[in-house]
């Protein structure tokens, strides 16, 4: 009898890992359009992806959103450590969001209280609503292209050591949610309440964010 069964063509077996490799990696770009967890949370000396040059970009900084026992003013730091290692990023604060916000109270967005464990919580390479849209809103008040976001401070101690200052921080491209760069960083080690806790740890994150400027 002659053979009935569908014959494969030679070209179709060799297609097949290929098209499996596509739906991969079409299925971890929609789960990272969702901000999905892809990956384990994100431990202390992370610095995942390289920062844009930002120079001559318009760029909301925004306040802390967690702080977990630190003292100090934390904004008013990061702020000027950010500004004096480049002057040529257009730099606007928060202060400046809430202005337009109190004008315009319809506008569902606000500068503090932002749902941003997430970035606690996994590895996040692409942000979705709700706070993509907080974001994509409040930015379009003061035309700017990309958000830095202070997610989180805490007071880290090894036994037998002084502590020190943990920073979570991201930056997030307001036109697509994208997060090209995110760090986890530590400043030294000196006693509670020392001003040079929180200036050091700033300090790495500016220099992580800012790496092409001059030391």
């Amino acid at each position: 009898m002659p053979d009935t069964r569908r014959r494969r063509h030679p070209s179709e077996a060799s297609r097949r890992p290929h098209a499996v490799r596509l739906l991969s990696l079409a299925a971890a770009l929609t789960l990272g359009g969702c901000g999905a967890r892809t990956a384990p949370p994100p431990e202390p000396g992370t610095i995942r992806g390289v920062a844009p040059d930002l120079r001559g970009i318009r760029v909301l900084l925004l306040p802390m959103q967690q702080n977990l026992g630190v003292r100090g003013d934390l904004d008013a730091e990061l702020a000027y450590s950010l500004r004096e290692r480049s002057d040529d990023v257009v730099w606007i604060t928060a202060a400046d969001v809430d202005e337009m916000l109190a004008r315009s109270p319809a506008m569902q967005a606000r500068t503090r209280g932002l749902p941003v464990g997430i970035f606690v919580q996994a590895e996040v390479q692409r942000i979705g609503d709700p706070l993509f849209g907080e974001l994509r809103r409040m930015a379009a008040l003061v035309d700017a292209q990309a958000v830095v976001i202070p997610v989180q401070a805490t007071l880290e101690a090894a036994p037998g050591e002084d502590p020190r200052v943990r920073l979570w921080t991201a930056l997030v491209d307001v036109r697509s949610g994208r997060v090209p760069w995110f760090a986890v960083l530590e400043g030294g080690a000196f006693p509670a309440g020392d001003p040079r806790s929180i200036a050091s740890a700033v300090e790495e994150v500016s220099r992580s964010l800012l790496w092409y400027a001059v030391p």
